[in-house]
């Protein structure tokens, strides 16, 4: 089984997620970036689950779905895995992967 690390774009990406739900909603805020933590913990023993994401670098790079929200991670040699970003689905994740 590998392991999930998070870049410090990844874990920003987060922390805005969370932020951007109302202050009036703390406990909606904490389970939806626990469930994302979560789905994302997952890769740890199916990093193949997600899509691949094809863009026009030469990388390992998949995309899992939580909801309204993409998991983009780098898949490495060993079976690790990197999470590089969280991004809601109205977003061009192109400008953030390419």
């Amino acid at each position: 089984m590998g392991e999930v690390r998070w870049t410090a774009e990844a874990a920003r990406w987060l922390t805005e997620i969370h932020d951007y739900i109302p202050a009036d909603h703390p406990a909606a805020a904490q389970r939806t970036v626990r469930n994302i933590y979560e789905r994302a913990q997952t890769l740890a023993a199916f990093p193949e689950r997600g899509y691949r994401y094809e863009g026009p670098l030469d990388r390992h790079v998949r995309v899992v779905l939580y909801g309204h929200f993409r998991i983009a991670y780098l898949v490495k040699p060993a079976g690790d895995v990197d999470i590089l970003g969280v991004f809601h689905g109205a977003l061009d994740i192109r400008r953030y992967l390419e």
